[in-house]
């Protein structure tokens, strides 16, 4: 096929805007891509991998194959286009996210790719198809070729640039990703619409009725078909349709929050069986439980652990000076301020609109006794004085993995270091067959502290699916026979307490996490 004759070029300034905007709205589609899938698949290393992989797809795609149509088409109608039906997909992948979402929730690396393709793929290949055409347009002097593909090139990373930083610190923190998917959505739409009625009245004069070539927005190949013809007026309430089709399908769609946080798809569930219990669901798995009037009342296995080592961490009754690594419901700083009075428990949590959920719905109530800080407790522990608490629990997680930054070698010495002698450091985990990530960090503990024990499910080692370990460590001999009585008492033997030779077996030879190599997520993948 020939190529077709020179189009005219765009204004410097519209076709600058049309490669910054487009080049944008592709990472904003990245970033919010991963907010939309982690209720359903979680927030891991696997899932970011996904989302900038399939990313990286839909641009080269998109970018390739507007090059070839840019060599056989006008593509001064094609912008429009391009930009229409790429706000209508935006829109369209909130719903279509959702009821995919719901069928794949849970799922391994089949999943992952094929939810985060639904989230990304078309609107993204759409977009970057926007770039080549542009470029095409504006080499009209083979002479500046280098000048002009240099120069889009760098206004493009610009725009993606801005759009990354925006989006991460701004648009996120403030808006739910459906409204920032909707506004998208419209803003692409409505550039699209507005820039067919601009090419429409720009048209060169030389323009024949006969090369005009009916678009999504109504255009033709000189930019588009008069603002009353037939045929733009049925494209027009076609994108209209679709548009309201969209925008319905998305209200009603399922949402799996009821909160958006800055981390976190969040949704507090009332207990059927127990009028005063509450469920903190997080990312759509069950992280904490709180029974509103009795702080005491620990519903999950792993809390009743790690209760009854505080149980005996000192004399009963004994307030303490407790930090906790990760808020999620505030399970166990109310149960050590009822059992213990007058301790002083610190909570460092990253999200804070985790803590104003606590705040409204959970009964957490920072004062004298409970100071909340909100940011990264990597950073905040370092920052404490030497031999400052009695007790470390670390409850921290992403999803349902610990962040890879919390379970290294060097963390754990921070850890040793603010505990005062005599104190305890408890470590919740969750891992699964064949359990590689929980052997490497009671490895990781036990390079640190002198005294390691282990506290999980009868048969843990040989159970198929995955399931919780606290770790338990101190600078002194650990009071197990205490344990193992507490622990007698709340679950019965419903659990295994490793030590000694037994945990040793256990971790068979693990090497211990550092900063410089902590492949958690791999980890807890299956070779």
């Amino acid at each position: 096929m020939d190529s077709p004759p020179p189009a005219t070029p765009l204004r410097p300034g519209l076709a600058a805007a049309l490669v910054f905007v487009s080049s944008g709205a592709v990472l904003v589609l990245e970033i919010v891509a991963l907010r939309l899938v982690g209720p359903y698949i979680g927030v891991t290393l696997q899932t970011n991998s996904a989302v900038i992989g399939v990313a990286l797809a839909a641009i080269a795609y998109g970018t390739w194959i507007g090059g070839r149509i840019a060599d056989r088409r006008d593509p001064r109608p094609l912008l429009p286009a391009a930009l229409v039906l790429a706000g209508i997909t935006t829109a369209i992948t909130l719903p279509l996210v959702r009821y995919a979402g719901e069928l794949l929730r849970g799922s391994a690396v089949v999943g992952i790719l094929l939810l985060t393709m639904v989230a990304i793929v078309l609107p993204a290949a759409l977009l970057s198809a926007v770039t080549p055409l542009v470029i095409k347009l504006q080499l009209g002097d083979l002479n500046r070729t280098g000048e002009v593909v240099g120069k889009l090139s760098s206004i493009g990373t610009l725009g993606a640039i801005t759009a990354t930083l925006g989006t991460g610190f701004f648009l996120v923190a403030t808006l739910p990703s459906s409204v920032i998917m909707m506004a998208l959505a419209l803003l692409l739409g409505g550039s699209g619409i507005a820039l067919g009625v601009y090419l429409h009245r720009t048209r060169p004069p030389t323009a024949t009725a006969t090369a005009t070539a009916t678009t999504a927005t109504g255009g033709g190949a000189d930019g588009g078909a008069a603002p009353g013809g037939r045929a733009g007026t049925a494209t027009r309430s076609a994108v209209a349709v679709i548009g309201l089709l969209a925008v319905g399908l998305a209200v009603a769609a399922p949402d799996p929050c009821d909160v958006e946080t800055e981390y976190h798809c969040a949704t507090v569930q009332a207990d059927p069986d127990r009028d005063s219990g509450r469920l903190l669901l997080l990312n759509s798995a069950r992280h904490s439980y709180v029974d509103l009037d009795d702080p005491t009342h620990l519903e999950f296995a792993y809390t009743k652990w790690i209760g009854a080592a505080l149980d005996v961490t000192a004399p009963p009754g004994e307030p303490l000076d407790a930090l906790h690594l990760g808020g999620g419901g505030f399970t166990m700083p109310r149960y050590l301020a009822a059992t213990r009075p007058g301790t002083r428990n610190t909570v460092y949590e990253i999200d804070g609109g985790l803590v104003d959920l606590g705040v409204r719905e959970l009964d957490v109530q920072p004062g004298p006794d409970l100071a909340v800080v909100v940011g990264d407790a990597r950073i905040l522990v370092t920052d404490l004085p030497t031999d400052s608490v009695d007790v470390v629990v670390g409850d921290a997680f992403g999803h349902l993995v610990v962040p890879w930054h919390l379970a290294t070698r060097e963390m754990a010495a921070e850890i040793r270091r603010v505990i005062r002698p005599g104190g305890s450091y408890l470590q919740n985990v969750i891992d699964y067959p064949p359990l590689r990530f929980i052997q490497a960090e009671v490895a990781t503990v036990a390079a640190e502290f002198p005294e390691v024990a282990l506290i999980t499910r009868p048969g843990a080692p040989t159970r198929l699916s995955g399931s919780n370990f606290v770790i338990l460590a101190a600078d002194r001999p650990l009071p197990l026979d205490e344990v193992r009585a507490r622990l007698t008492a709340s679950v019965g033997a419903e659990f295994d307490l490793l030590a000694g030779d037994e945990l040793t077996d256990f971790v068979a030879g693990a090497q211990p996490l550092t900063d410089d190599y902590a492949p958690v997520d791999q980890l807890l993948v299956a070779p």
